[in-house]
């Protein structure tokens, strides 16, 4: 095994403490306490906020992709076992999944999530992923935000990444946002019109839509991970979890309009317990008390973005689903993110080629 630098040692310590601390510290604690300073708010089945169903054709994809070519990857599993089946899930449309090379000019960037590049290259989100979609076609990319700040501040790295780059005559943008990563594209086109006349469609996987009661009711975590001494992830304005509460989404919701020329999809995951990282057991007990539908950070109902199309959910935990630690790092897969194995070549991919499918982008 490679000898681990300085920072990556910082951020695995790190790490460790605050998994312990958390199991020690709050007990009983609420997560959220009682308090009026919210928007009021409810809880609505999908189709009533405005979102489409399209969960029973990108099954179809995602197995067509599956059958065809994931057995060749590292983590396949069956398709009945990565996609859950909720209640009134859609029939299949029956037409033939197309699995060519994109004819149309498609470029796919990924905005990663909240401390993103803090842990080095073994916590980067679809890296063999982009690879793969390389491989078959499309032009991928990553825009660096900066992983313990705020969105505001990474709305102005994601303007600028998009508007230097060069687009070819009639280049479709997908924009991949994992977790707050999916926070950060919504604050930029929100914020930004000029970006949102480059921008084809936002992909949110697993996102931080609504915020998690984790970062409303464990203050001092935020506080620990924005003093944390990492070489290789600058504290920027330190305000990243701050973006991740649930009264920080709502408000936010409340003050902003997304806007309708660009098409958003969203795709959810949780898991049981004994699916969940060893590791993240005593996130995923607290989000629990509310409700065990959730990937160890976010409840299930908090990943869609409103207005979206559905694609589904997946089971798996909130790093298995985006971040290949296992493949890279055998200490941490052994003793602490154990749950790590999925077949993240094959979502990606199916996940753009549902994209292509609805928007009829050949």
């Amino acid at each position: 095994m490679r000898q681990l630098s300085r920072s990556y040692r910082v951020f695995f310590v790190g790490l460790i403490l605050m998994i312990v601390t958390s199991v020690f510290s709050c007990g009983g604690k609420a997560l959220m306490e009682f308090s009026l300073d919210t928007v009021p708010l409810i809880l609505t089945p999908a189709e009533k906020a405005g979102v489409e169903d399209y969960r029973g054709r990108f099954r179809e994809i995602y197995c067509a992709v599956r059958e065809d070519h994931g057995q060749l990857f590292p983590d396949d599993k069956p398709c009945e076992e990565v996609i859950w089946q909720l209640a009134n899930e859609p029939l299949g449309t029956g037409r033939t999944v197309s699995l060519e090379k994109p004819r149309s000019n498609i470029r796919i960037l990924v905005v990663p999530g909240f401390m993103s590049g803090c842990g080095g290259e073994d916590f980067l989100e679809f890296s063999y992923s982009l690879k793969h979609l390389e491989n078959i076609g499309y032009k991928t990319g990553r825009i660096v935000t900066n992983g313990r700040s705020s969105s505001a501040y990474n709305a102005v790295i994601i303007r600028d990444a998009i508007l230097e780059m060069k687009p070819s005559e009639g280049e479709q943008l997908i924009l991949v946002g994992h977790s707050k990563g999916v926070v950060d594209i919504l604050e930029t086109l929100a914020t930004y019109p000029s970006v949102v006349e480059r921008v084809t469609a936002v992909v949110g996987v697993t996102g931080a839509v609504s915020g998690s009661p984790l970062a409303d009711g464990i203050d001092w975590l935020g506080d620990f991970l924005r003093d944390l001494k990492l070489e290789a992830c600058e504290p920027g304005d330190g305000k990243g979890w701050e973006d991740l509460k649930r009264s920080t989404r709502m408000e936010w919701f409340k003050k902003n309009k997304l806007p309708q020329s660009v098409s958003y999809f969203s795709l959810g995951a949780f898991a049981p317990r004994e699916n969940i990282s060893s590791g993240l057991w005593s996130f995923y007990d607290r989000l629990a008390r509310v409700d065990p539908r959730n990937d160890s950070q976010l409840i299930f109902y908090d990943m869609i973005i409103p207005g979206s199309v559905l694609l589904g959910y997946v089971n798996a935990d909130h790093w298995a689903v985006a971040i290949p630690v296992s493949r890279n790092n055998v200490l941490l897969a052994q003793n602490v993110i154990d749950k790590n194995a999925f077949p993240r070549e094959v979502l990606l991919e199916s996940l753009i080629r549902t994209v292509q499918d609805y928007l009829s982008i050949d």
